[in-house]
């Protein structure tokens, strides 16, 4: 059973004092009603060693005599383990938004070195007992088998060397974050992070766009040489433990960890084949068009965000709170039920979504899993990107909240590849409602924005999961052997921007893309759940109803039915070849 479930895709709001104490809970408001604990007691220290003990002798040595008793065990473990996973996620939290503070650092590595080592047998030991107990096989199978196959396949991965390694990549995480979080940039004497530069890339003045850029592209090569020397040890230290486990490179062994059971490598070489046969071409129409109506020689990264019909920048917001009460009405629009959802999280104070200096980049939504409650982190800037960042947060904290009911943590989340299609599909139910932000011309705008959009994403998709691959099967490589293995994916997946004379932040470009450094592997699961949410899409311009009935009850499901299954309960089809991507490519183009 996994003791974290802790995405890169997250936003939120947690001061370093929240991070620490119990939510306060508005009396008048409360779409979260509590799960009063049945195992564990209500004051557990989940970062004391003595008081885990405790409670993990307790699972260890309980007689489990019949199929109900290893029932009520099985909550039981869940129990202890939604409470760990809290705690680790409202350090990993105060971590995100405080970068810079050292004691904060101080407590979540405190976590890192000394909780998750010592749990991590535990529970391995407890897998054990599961899986020899002689009343597994009269569990009921509809309801056991993806967990069962799920605590096989980590029983059969589990090595005690590893554990040291795993910590030794979470504090290089660290150490990634922190150099991450500090960067900023002067630009025409004002310091400004790199998501708050980003907002000069949709100007009209080209001039000052390319000033932007290249400010943002000088300042990352600046730690170049630090972030390759982190992703280095990354590579030869997730090698380690691949070879430790019987397997023969570290992609192997991450398509079992993540439970990858419905899906292979061959099946993402022919996503990257079906991508640049069809979709690479459009997206180079698209920026030929794009070259055409800007009136210019050469397409230059500065130019990709601009409108092409030189109208001005869409800015949705200027502040926090009008983006927070945007996107309520969207998702009023939507369901009245999923805004009483949002407005709960906002009320218990679970969104931060400001960028500012010594924050992490990114976005994401945590699931504080023994309140079963999200938490919402970004980095907005006043861009339309963050209207639809929370939008795709908001979904994902739709999915916790509608699955929260199963006694179950591992089915209170689902494999990446649906979560996502969550938090997706909600983008795709929620572009129809931009006038929320915006009058009907410039909404119409943003909604060409989103499809054009699909475009740019499954090349960016197929390129960092195709360098990936190569990269664990060749640990190896020099960093300059990366640069290369870099440049050869994007001359496949490249759209039609230049970038002469740009060649060492091109070669680079790849750093600023949190994926490979805090979860490897960890992104073919983006197209998956694009294609379906284009599925959701495509249902809701023929049914609305249906489709979001279909949506939330397939949310409801979390992780309790093999992938397919989840996609069939969504009203779409699992699959990454052509002939599931071709149509839905074809119908986002029509509507383009």
């Amino acid at each position: 059973m996994r003791t974290r479930d802790v995405k890169v895709d997250k936003e939120a709001r947690m001061t370093k004092s929240a991070a620490a104490r119990p939510m306060r809970r508005r009396k008048d408001v409360d779409p979260f009603p509590p799960f009063p604990r049945r195992f564990a007691p209500e004051g557990l220290n989940a970062g004391s060693k003595h008081d885990l003990d405790l409670l993990f002798m307790d699972l260890e040595d309980r007689p489990l005599p019949d199929p109900t008793a290893l029932e009520r065990w099985l909550q039981d473990w869940s129990e202890l383990a939604s409470i760990i996973a809290e705690e680790e996620s409202r350090r990993y939290i105060a971590h995100t938004c405080h970068t810079d503070d050292a004691e904060v650092e101080r407590t979540y590595l405190e976590f890192q070195n000394s909780i998750v080592p010592f749990v991590k047998p535990r529970w391995q030991h407890l897998k054990q007992k599961y899986a020899a107990s002689p009343h597994r096989t009269a569990l009921d199978p509809g309801r056991y088998r993806v967990f069962d196959r799920a605590v096989v396949a980590e029983i059969e991965l589990y090595r005690e060397d590893n554990v040291p390694l795993e910590t030794r990549d979470a504090e290089l995480v660290v150490q990634w974050q922190k150099i991450s979080g500090a960067m900023t940039v002067l630009f025409e004497g004002e310091e400004r992070t790199p998501p708050q530069l980003m907002r000069v890339l949709d100007e009209t003045d080209r001039r000052r766009r390319e000033g932007a850029w290249r400010a943002m592209a000088e300042r990352r090569l600046k730690d170049r040489e630090a972030i390759d020397a982190i992703y280095d040890e990354m590579v030869k230290n997730r090698d380690r433990r691949a070879r430790n486990a019987g397997f023969g490179n570290f992609r192997d062994y991450a398509f079992k960890e993540k439970g990858r059971f419905d899906y292979t490598p061959d099946d993402c070489r022919r996503f990257h084949d079906a991508v640049a046969e069809h979709v690479v071409p459009v997206l180079r129409r698209l920026h030929d068009e794009r070259r055409k109506k800007l009136k210019v020689e050469v397409l230059r990264p500065w130019d990709l965000a601009v409108d092409p019909d030189g109208a001005p920048p869409l800015r949705p917001f200027a502040k926090a709170e009008e983006l927070v009460r945007g996107v309520g009405e969207i998702f009023r629009r939507i369901d009245p039920a999923l805004f009483r959802i949002f407005d709960g999280v906002r009320n218990l104070g679970n969104l931060d979504l400001e960028s500012r200096k010594g924050k992490a980049p990114g976005g994401y939504q945590c699931t504080l899993d023994a309140q079963r409650v999200p938490f919402i982190f970004m980095n907005a800037a006043g861009l339309q990107r963050d209207v639809i960042t929370l939008l795709h947060e908001g979904g994902h904290a739709f999915h916790a909240v509608f699955a929260r009911n199963d006694p179950l943590l591992m089915y209170r989340g689902s494999p990446t590849e649906f979560a996502e299609v969550a938090s997706m599909g909600m983008e795709a139910l929620g572009i129809g409602h931009l006038e929320a932000f915006y009058p009907k011309a410039e909404a119409a705008r943003a909604r060409r924005t989103w499809f054009e959009e699909i475009f740019r994403i499954f090349p960016w998709i197929a390129t960092i999961d195709a360098f990936q691959h190569e990269v664990y099967l060749r640990p190896e490589a020099s960093a300059a052997d990366r640069r290369a293995m870099w440049m050869a994916q994007r001359a496949r997946f490249k759209g039609g921007d230049d970038w002469s004379g740009l060649e060492e932040a091109h070669a680079s470009q790849w750093h600023a893309q949190p994926h490979p450094f805090s979860v490897p592997f960890y992104y073919i699961e983006y197209a998956i759940a694009q294609i379906g949410a284009l599925q959701v899409w495509r249902n809701a311009r023929k049914d609305r109803r249906r489709a979001l009935e279909r949506y939330r009850s397939a949310l409801s499901l979390g992780g309790s039915r093999p992938l397919p299954e989840l996609f069939k309960a969504a009203g779409g089809k699992f699959g990454l070849d052509e002939r599931t991507l071709r149509p839905l490519i074809k119908a986002v183009a029509a509507e383009l």
